[in-house]
C-alpha cells in the first residue's frame, strides 16, 4: 500500500507535463496562425485595393476631357427668301413641312406657321450660321401663282428685303454606337427639371457620397411588401455609372462595380458636374437607328423646342421617360406616359417645388408631342456620301463621327426632290415600256453660277444607302465626250469654224500589229454631200449636232488624241485616260459627277469651278472651323466655248436631243448632248440651262445591254428634272466678239437667208467665210 502511494505523485507529474506540453503546443499554434491569418487577410485586401485603383483609373480616364463622341450634323442650304423670287406657295409649304414647322391657328412659338390660301404667317427659329446668328422673327409672306410677292414684319408691317430660314437637317455622321445628343450646361437647364429629376430619381442626391444605404433599405422594404420589384435603390450617381461606364447586365458583380465606381466618381468630382453629366447622358428615346440621349436632344425630339423654353407639363413628361422611354413612349403609349407625368407633377407639389394650382393646370394639359417623323433627318444618302468624300480631304473619319461638327452643305431640297421624282418616274415608265426591270439611273444637278451641287441621286430608290451610281458608276460615256473634240478644234479659229467641212466618209485607222479601227455612224451610213471633188462633206456644226462618229473621229485624229485629252483635263476630267483613237467617240469611263463637272465648265463659259457640296464647317459650339469658298479659274477663252455651246443648243432643237422639247416647258432654251455606249449598254445625257447643269446616266448594274440610246433613256430623265425646276433659259444675247452669218450647209460658204440650204451660225468676228455660195447650184448627193 505504501509503495502504491509513492507512485501516485509520479503519475500526476506526468499528467502535468503532458498538459504543459499541450499548452506549449497550443501557444505555438496560435503564434503560428496569426501570420497565416494576416497573410490571408492581406491576400484579400491587396487585390481588392488594386482592383479599386483599376476602377479609379477607369473612372478618371473616361470622365476627364471629352466625355461623348458627338455625331456631325449635316445641313442643307438655308432657304433665302426675297420679294419677286420664283417660288410657289406649295414649294414654301413643303419647305416648312420638311423643317418640322407646325401649322397652328396662332403661330407665336418659333417653328410654327399659319396659312390662308397663298398667304403665310411664320415665326422662324433662331439659328447660328457660319456668318452670324439669325434671330427668331414673326413674318407675313404672300405668294402669287409662281412668285413670292413680298415679306413683311407680322407686328409692324415693315417690309423685309431678305429672310433666311433655319436649314433642314439632312444627315448625321455617327460614331459606331449611333448615339445622338445636344449637350447642355447645367446653367442652361430649367431649375424645375432638376427639381423634378431629383424628386423622382434621387431625393438625397446632395447628401450621399454616391451610394445611399437609406435608399437601398427603403427600396428593399417597398419591394418586399409588394412582392415584386417596384422601386430601385440606385442613386442618380449609380445610374450615371451604369450608363456611362458599364453595361445593363443584371448581375451582382455589375452592381458591385457600380457601387465602387459611384463612390469613386463622387470622390473626384463635385455634385454639379455629376448632375450635368447625367442630364446629357441619360437615354430618353429612339428615332429609327438613332439613340436619343440627354434632355437637350429629347426636348427637340419630342417638342421641337430648346430645353429652356419648355412648360412644366413638358418638363414633367421628359422626367417621366427616365424610368423607361419605350414603356412610357408618349407617341405610342400616351395614356401611360401622361399618368407617369402626373405622378412627377404630384411629387413636385409634395416637395414644395411647384405650386398646386400650376400642377393642376399642367396635369390637365396634354403636351403636343411632335409626330415621329417630324424631327427625323431627310435621308439623302447619295449626297451625304459626296459630302463625306469631300470632307475627308481635311478631316479624319474619327473627327467626322465624334467632334460634333456642324456641316453646312449646298444641297437644295427643292432641286433634290425634283431630281428624285424625275428619276423614279421615268425609270418606272421605261420599265412599263418593256425595259429590263433592273434598270437603274443616277443624276447630279449643280448650280451654274457657283458650282454648288444641289442634288445627287444615286439610284432608282433615292433612300437606299447602297451603291452610289452618281459617284461610282464609272461607265463609258459615248458621245458625251465629243464636245471636247470640237472645242479643241474651235480653239484654232484659223483652221476651224462651225462652217468648216469635215469628211464623214468611211475611215480605216491602222493601229499597227495588223489591227484596224473602223468606226461607224449610229445608222451605219455616211452623211454629207460631194463638194469640190470630195465626198461626204458635212459642216463641223452638223457633225456635232447629229453626232456623226466618223467625222468626229477623223477630226480628233487630225487634232491629235493627246491634245483632245488636254482639253478634257481643262474641262475638269480627272480620271486616267488612254491615248487611243476610240477615246474620241467615248471609249472613256466617267461617272455622272465627272460629266457634271465637264459640262459645268462649258455652262460657265470656259471658267472651271470645282464642284463643291460644302459651304462651311463649324465646331460643336458654333465656332467657324473652315470655309469652302468659291474657286474659279479661266480654263478656256469664252469665244470658242460660246461657239461650241451654240451647237449644243442646236442638239436640243434639231439634233439627237430634239425630243427634249416634249419634256421641257415651251420656250425653254437649253444646251446638251446625248451619249450612248456600245451595244446600247449605257444611256447618257448632260446639259445645262442658264441656272442649272445636270448629267444623267441610265443602264444596268451588271453591264448588260439596256437597249436604250441616250435620247430614249437618260434624256427623258434630264428633261423631266429641268421641267420641275423653274430654271432659266440660256441667254440669246450675242457677245460683241461674235457675228452671225447665214451659211450654205452643203459647202460652208456664205448664203442668203432665203437659200433653201441656209443655216445661221455664229462666228468669231473676222472668221466667217468670205465667199458666197450659188444656192441654185444643185450639189446635193447624199
Amino acid at each position: 500500500m505504501f509503495g502504491l502511494r509513492k507512485k501516485r505523485p509520479k503519475k500526476r507529474k506526468k499528467r502535468r507535463a503532458r498538459k504543459n506540453r499541450r499548452k506549449r503546443v497550443s501557444m505555438r499554434d496560435r503564434l503560428f496562425r496569426w501570420p497565416v491569418l494576416l497573410s490571408l487577410l492581406a491576400a484579400g485586401v491587396v487585390p481588392f485595393f488594386i482592383y479599386v485603383l483599376y476602377l479609379d483609373a477607369q473612372v478618371q480616364t473616361q470622365f476627364e476631357g471629352k466625355r461623348w463622341a458627338l455625331p456631325a450634323h449635316v445641313y442643307a442650304r438655308a432657304l433665302e427668301l426675297y420679294p419677286d423670287q420664283p417660288l410657289t406657295a406649295g414649294q414654301f409649304a413643303a419647305e416648312l413641312k420638311m423643317l418640322g414647322y407646325r401649322e397652328l391657328s396662332r403661330p407665336q412659338l418659333p417653328g410654327s406657321y399659319a396659312r390662308l390660301g397663298d398667304a403665310f404667317v411664320v415665326t422662324t427659329r433662331a439659328f447660328q450660321f457660319w456668318d452670324g446668328a439669325e434671330k427668331s422673327a414673326s413674318l407675313r409672306l404672300e405668294f402669287s401663282a409662281d412668285r413670292l410677292l413680298g415679306i413683311w414684319q407680322a407686328n409692324t408691317g415693315d417690309s423685309v428685303d431678305l429672310l433666311r430660314l433655319d436649314p433642314p437637317l439632312i444627315g448625321n455622321i455617327y460614331p459606331s454606337h449611333r448615339e445622338d445628343r445636344i449637350l447642355v450646361k447645367l446653367d442652361e437647364v430649367p431649375p424645375l427639371l432638376i427639381d423634378a429629376l431629383l424628386a423622382v430619381e434621387d431625393r438625397e442626391f446632395f447628401n450621399h457620397h454616391g451610394v445611399s444605404p437609406q435608399s437601398i433599405l427603403r427600396a428593399l422594404w417597398v419591394n418586399l411588401r409588394a412582392g415584386k420589384t417596384v422601386q430601385g435603390g440606385s442613386t442618380l450617381t449609380q445610374q450615371l455609372v451604369k450608363n456611362f461606364f458599364l453595361t445593363n447586365e443584371r448581375t451582382l458583380w455589375r452592381k458591385f462595380n457600380e457601387a465602387i465606381m459611384a463612390l469613386l466618381l463622387e470622390f473626384h468630382y463635385d455634385k454639379n458636374e455629376i448632375l450635368e453629366a447625367y442630364i446629357n447622358e441619360i437615354y430618353l428615346g429612339q428615332d429609327g437607328r438613332r439613340a436619343i440621349h440627354g434632355f437637350g436632344l429629347a426636348s427637340q425630339f419630342y417638342f421641337g423646342q430648346p430645353l429652356k423654353k419648355l412648360a412644366p407639363e413638358q418638363i414633367a413628361l421628359l422626367v417621366a421617360l427616365v424610368k423607361g422611354p419605350s414603356y412610357y413612349d408618349p407617341r405610342r403609349r400616351s395614356a401611360r406616359a401622361f399618368e407617369r407625368r402626373n405622378l412627377v407633377l404630384q411629387l413636385l407639389v409634395e416637395q414644395g417645388k411647384l405650386a398646386p394650382e400650376i400642377a393642376q393646370r399642367a396635369s390637365a394639359e396634354k403636351p403636343a408631342v411632335l409626330p415621329q417623323n417630324s424631327t427625323r433627318v431627310s435621308r439623302v444618302p447619295a449626297f451625304i456620301d459626296l459630302v463625306r468624300r469631300q470632307l475627308r480631304r481635311d478631316y479624319s473619319d474619327t473627327d467626322l463621327s465624334s467632334e460634333g461638327l456642324r456641316i453646312f452643305t449646298t444641297l437644295d431640297p427643292i432641286v433634290q426632290r425634283a431630281t428624285e421624282q424625275a428619276v423614279s418616274l421615268q425609270l418606272d415608265r421605261l420599265q412599263r415600256e418593256g425595259v429590263d426591270a433592273d434598270i437603274q439611273g443616277a443624276a447630279v444637278v449643280a448650280n451654274v453660277n457657283d458650282g454648288e451641287v444641289q442634288a445627287v441621286v444615286g439610284g432608282r430608290d433615292p433612300r437606299f444607302a447602297g451603291f452610289n451610281r452618281a459617284l461610282d458608276a464609272i461607265r463609258p460615256v459615248g458621245s458625251l465626250i465629243k464636245p471636247a473634240v470640237y472645242l479643241t478644234a474651235l480653239m484654232r479659229p484659223e483652221q476651224y469654224t462651225l462652217a468648216s467641212l469635215l469628211d464623214d466618209g468611211p475611215l480605216d485607222v491602222d493601229m499597227g500589229g495588223g489591227e484596224h479601227w473602223q468606226p461607224q455612224n449610229f445608222d451605219r451610213q455616211s452623211h454629207g454631200v460631194n463638194y469640190a471633188g470630195k465626198s461626204h462633206q458635212v459642216l463641223l456644226n452638223d457633225a456635232l449636232v447629229h453626232s456623226y462618229n466618223i467625222a468626229t473621229a477623223r477630226l480628233g485624229i487630225a487634232l491629235g488624241v493627246p491634245t483632245v485629252i488636254d482639253t478634257l483635263r481643262g474641262l475638269g476630267a480627272e480620271r486616267p485616260l488612254t491615248e487611243y483613237p476610240a477615246l474620241l467617240l467615248g471609249a472613256a469611263n466617267f461617272s455622272p459627277l465627272d460629266m457634271t463637272q465637264v459640262y459645268h465648265t462649258l455652262a460657265a463659259g470656259g471658267f472651271r469651278t470645282p464642284l463643291r457640296a460644302i459651304r462651311a464647317v463649324l465646331t460643336a459650339d458654333g465656332q467657324p472651323l473652315q470655309r469652302y469658298p468659291l474657286s474659279v479659274k479661266r480654263a478656256f477663252d469664252t469665244i470658242p466655248v460660246y461657239l461650241l455651246n451654240s451647237s449644243l443648243r442646236a442638239v436640243t432643237r434639231e439634233g439627237t436631243g430634239q425630243s427634249l422639247q416634249y419634256y421641257l416647258p415651251k420656250g425653254l432654251v437649253v444646251a446638251g448632248k446625248t451619249g450612248t455606249s456600245d451595244d446600247l449598254r449605257d444611256s447618257w445625257f448632260a446639259g445645262f440651262s442658264d441656272s442649272h447643269v445636270a448629267a444623267v446616266w441610265v443602264g444596268l448594274d451588271d453591264n448588260r445591254p439596256a437597249g436604250l440610246t441616250g435620247s430614249r433613256g437618260a434624256l427623258r430623265v434630264w428633261g423631266d428634272i429641268l421641267s420641275r425646276l423653274g430654271t432659266r433659259s440660256l441667254s440669246a444675247d450675242l457677245p460683241a466678239e461674235i457675228k452671225l452669218a447665214w451659211i450654205d450647209r452643203r459647202n460652208g460658204l456664205l448664203a442668203d437667208d432665203d437659200c433653201p440650204y441656209a443655216v445661221q451660225l455664229p462666228f468669231a468676228v473676222g472668221t466667217q467665210p468670205g465667199e458666197y455660195s450659188a444656192c441654185e447650184l444643185d450639189v446635193l448627193d447624199e
